[in-house]
């Protein structure tokens, strides 16, 4: 117990031990788990001559107790705890027994536990737990005969020490139900799962992502990714390679946005020597550089007719001619083709074939924009922080919750390529090992967002907003699995129940 302070030359010596052993608990259980917060407590309500202290807990789905947490252990217990809890969780209120030889509601129990120790006159008190409007579990205690007003007084410490436990307790059932229901159930094999190498997320839209490329990679079909810019139709173009029939084959790519309209023929198809000026070489193109491999042509709706003519002969007939040649060449290369523009608009605005247009459409896959996959930004912020910190030599231990906020209120034009870019430059403004809201570009802060436009709280509220934020982002690490975030943080899955409780904090929202 804490040494005496000035509170205890205060008040009279009960008094002061009372409100001790309350802090005592009130520290204990933000701290460590809740058998340990108890122990102390427990024992040390020997001071003021309550004896053989025990808090019962009503086991979850069941009318049966079981006594928990005990002082001294139960060889040294006397009264009769389970049948003074049961009265005290079915009156909904303390009960007191002056003498518990003369009390006829614990007769039966008596009688299953054989006759009372002799020369030990005992009196009693229980106190129900009280959570959500119903009686949990009974903190109960025994002394040495007493009168009804220190009984009563008794019943009053017991009561406080009841309302501290109500959260904590809680819990503990929430936790053990879940246990048991665990403990029910057959180990499931966990379903195989299909990555796209570098690419994250578990979102509904990136699920099916993952499950068209799982279809599609092992076939030669030609496959036309559309999305907006930095979607990562790359990474699903070298993933269809990656686990396609020739793995080992060549991956070629061209953005054929960013080749002038006079190279783009030769790019694809290469060019005879002399076939116009500056050919003094044979050149061989991308389909050839391609064969036994993947093709990937980006922004294909960057195309002229004329290309898209010849592209369609190729994708039909894989057959091709050099620029200025005539000998027909072949090509087996697999072809995935990737646009951000509605190339059903372009074809009504005749920019575009629409034969060429169905030949690409045989298998189309659809890449979301971040906005519509919101809860893949705190992973996403999560890998861009790893890489971005190794590649500049600084360790990220974390993304601090307001920072996260604003991350996933932004609307994101700019994509996932976007986000990278914004962790990078927040990787190098760090100097704790901390991505702090203020690291984020100005684009994503906003009075509203930050809350900056309010008055600072009080030192008891910020030591609060630290405390959730840090056990949000472990649930947020843990991906919602309440066990793993009370290990990372160092506590009892029971206070981290119990903090979620406080915070408001849903633990689902985070798988």
């Amino acid at each position: 117990m804490a040494r005496p302070t000035l509170l205890r030359k205060l008040l009279d010596g009960r008094a002061a031990r009372e409100v001790e052993l309350l802090a005592e608990l009130s520290r204990g259980l933000g701290r460590v788990s809740l058998r340990e917060a108890l122990e102390p407590v427990l024992a040390g309500l020997d001071d003021l001559g309550l004896r053989r202290a025990a808090v019962v807990v009503r086991q979850p789905g069941s009318q049966l107790l079981a006594v928990e947490f005990l002082a001294g252990g139960e060889a040294g217990r006397y009264a009769p705890v389970e049948g003074l809890a049961s009265r005290a969780m079915a009156a909904d209120g303390p009960v007191l027994v002056p003498r518990l030889a003369d009390d006829p509601g614990l007769a039966d129990v008596r009688a299953r536990r054989g006759p009372r120790r002799p020369g030990r006159d005992v009196s009693a008190v229980a106190v129900p737990v009280i959570s959500a409007g119903r009686a949990i579990g009974a903190v109960v205690v025994d002394r040495s005969e007493a009168s009804q007003p220190t009984l009563q007084a008794d019943a009053r410490l017991l009561g406080v020490i009841a309302a501290l436990l109500a959260g904590p307790l809680e819990t503990w059932r929430q936790d053990l139900e879940v246990q048991v229901a665990r403990a029910r159930q057959e180990p499931a094999a966990a379903p195989a799962t299909f990555e796209v190498e570098g690419m994250v997320g578990n979102s509904k839209r990136m699920l099916a992502v993952y499950a068209l490329v799982e279809q599609v990679a092992a076939s030669p079909t030609t496959v036309l990714l559309h999305g907006e810019s930095g979607t990562g139709k790359e990474l699903v173009a070298r993933a269809l390679h990656t686990h396609g029939r020739h793995p080992d084959g060549p991956f070629v790519q061209v953005n054929c946005a960013a080749l002038p309209e006079s190279l783009i023929e030769s790019e694809l198809f290469g060019h005879e020597r002399g076939a116009f000026t500056g050919a003094v070489r044979q050149r061989a193109g991308l389909f050839e550089q391609a064969r036994g491999g993947t093709l990937f042509l980006d922004e294909i709706g960057e195309l002229s007719l004329g290309v898209q003519a010849k592209l369609l002969r190729v994708l039909q007939e894989q057959q091709f001619q050099r620029v200025g040649g005539d000998k027909t060449l072949t090509t087996d290369a697999r072809v995935v083709v990737a646009t951000n523009r509605d190339l059903a608009e372009q074809v009504a605005e005749s920019r575009f074939r629409p034969d060429l247009l169905y030949r690409l459409n045989v298998f189309p896959i659809p890449l979301p924009p971040l906005r519509e996959r919101r809860t893949d930004i705190p992973l996403l912020a999560d890998h861009f922080a790893r890489i971005h910190g190794e590649a500049h030599g600084k360790t990220i231990r974390r993304i601090a919750t307001s920072a996260i906020d604003l991350l996933v209120s932004y609307h994101w034009p700019g994509n996932v390529r976007e986000l990278g870019n914004c962790l990078e430059r927040a990787v190098l403004l760090s100097t704790d090992g901390v991505i702090h809201d203020h690291h984020l570009p100005p684009t994503l802060q906003t009075v509203e967002s930050t809350g900056r436009g309010r008055a600072h709280g009080t030192l008891e509220h910020t030591l609060a907003a630290v405390e959730r934020e840090l056990v949000v982002e472990a649930l947020r690490r843990a991906s919602g699995n309440m066990a793993s975030a009370a290990r990372e943080l160092g506590i009892s899955e029971r206070v981290m129940g119990l903090r979620v409780k406080t915070y408001a904090v849903d633990p689902k929202r985070f798988k």
